[in-house]
């Protein structure tokens, strides 16, 4: 499979979310009656949103927004909320500072030491609301930070950072046990990322509970530019539905893959579902509503890099609240709001029931889908040509 592209040299076809569309099924449903929920080691949640753990999208604040909304916010335990016991002056900051200054300062600002009474802190702050509290980590703090968590009474622990294997090589620093780290902590770990089929049957070996996928599609990521990696979405997803397929027939346990990033409308959303999806991370979207700390502004998470930067900081703007980038009424007319109602619409006009059955919606390549019939949008610059 692929096609040549020197001598002796071959490479995959792969797709992203705009040259796909979904196929409406012989039988429709009304949108309020699918079931959205999604569990997660039978943690049921009622909408499968995450907000991606970007410290310009979620702060305790957010979190308990989100959490009290039926979805789930991941704070960054490797962010300046850990850093800074007073962060407001540190969001106003980075707000201001200008374009090319940015990244300079992020880098400097992330330079402070994490203080591991706030991770303690931040995690009981959320608790306190009565919503789960999720954070994030890299595989270097995983085993450490991990055991804070679940003391202050995390209830999902998250490892992430830019390409995730179990095979890590590395002398100057301990490499993460993940089958170890997973039999020691009593709450879900869910690790990311990555994009291929191996490596995720190989991450779902090592008894973790969800799967992110996704390497370099968010809106403030730099990586594919920066080092050239990564794998559309639309080829990630399907490749790793196939791999917790797979695991699953192996080993009757079924561990929901998570597509994180990419995602910018409702329509996105729903196409990475139908890929295989069973929940999905979503970093801008969310940057934009009045609740975000960013103040219109979103970053990488490795925008702070001392050395090789692979995220910048972006303008988002403030559109909406919470409620209404996910329930709505949208009041815009480029489909970032109201993703929860898309979802909905979406299952039924293919007849699906739940996201189970929306993985099965027939997928077709068409790389015309958002362009065809739409010269007057393009030419006044709205809805889907903006």
């Amino acid at each position: 499979m692929g096609e040549w592209i020197g001598r002796d040299r071959k490479a995959r076809r792969c797709y992203g979310f705009d040259e796909i569309a979904l196929v409406p099924g012989a039988v429709t449903i009304n949108p309020e009656e699918v079931d959205i929920s999604w569990e997660i080691n039978g943690k049921k949640f009622l909408i499968p949103f995450l907000a991606s753990a970007m410290d310009g999208v979620v702060d305790p604040k957010f979190a308990i927004a989100m959490g009290k909304l039926g979805g789930i916010a991941v704070l960054n335990l490797e962010g300046i909320y850990t850093r800074y016991d007073h962060y407001a002056p540190i969001l106003e900051d980075i707000a201001k500072a200008t374009p090319e200054k940015a990244t300079e300062l992020v880098q400097k600002l992330y330079l402070k030491p994490i203080k591991e009474g706030l991770i303690a802190k931040r995690i009981r702050e959320i608790k306190k609301a009565g919503v789960p509290a999720v954070v994030s980590t890299i595989p270097q703090h995983a085993e450490k930070f991990g055991k804070i968590a679940q003391e202050a009474g995390c209830d999902i622990f998250v490892i992430q950072s830019t390409v995730t294997t179990v095979r890590h090589i590395s002398k100057s620093y301990k490499v993460v046990d993940l089958k170890k780290l997973c039999k020691q902590l009593k709450m879900p770990v869910i690790v990311g990322n990555s994009v291929t089929y191996q490596v995720a049957v190989e991450l779902m070996e090592t008894g973790i509970s969800g799967l992110l996928i996704g390497i370099g599609p968010g809106s403030a990521c730099t990586t594919r530019g920066v080092i050239g990696v990564g794998v559309p979405q639309v080829t990630a997803i399907c490749d790793s539905m196939a791999a917790r397929d797979f695991y699953f027939k192996k080993s009757r346990r079924y561990i929901p893959i998570i597509a994180d990033g990419g995602m910018s409308t409702g329509g996105d959303v729903c196409k990475a579902f139908a890929c295989g999806a069973d929940a999905v991370m979503v970093g801008s979207a969310f940057a934009r509503t009045k609740e975000a700390p960013g103040r219109g502004f979103h970053w990488g998470m490795a925008t702070p890099h001392a050395n090789l930067p692979r995220g910048t900081r972006i303008r988002v703007g403030t559109t909406g609240t919470l409620e209404e980038i996910l329930f709505g009424p949208a009041k815009l007319d480029d489909g970032t709001q109201n993703l929860v109602g898309a979802l909905r619409t979406c299952m039924g006009n293919v007849g699906a029931k739940n996201v189970k059955a929306l993985q099965q919606t027939e997928i077709i390549i068409a790389p015309a889908i958002k362009t065809e019939g739409k010269l007057f949008q393009a030419a006044q610059k709205v809805g889907m040509m903006k």
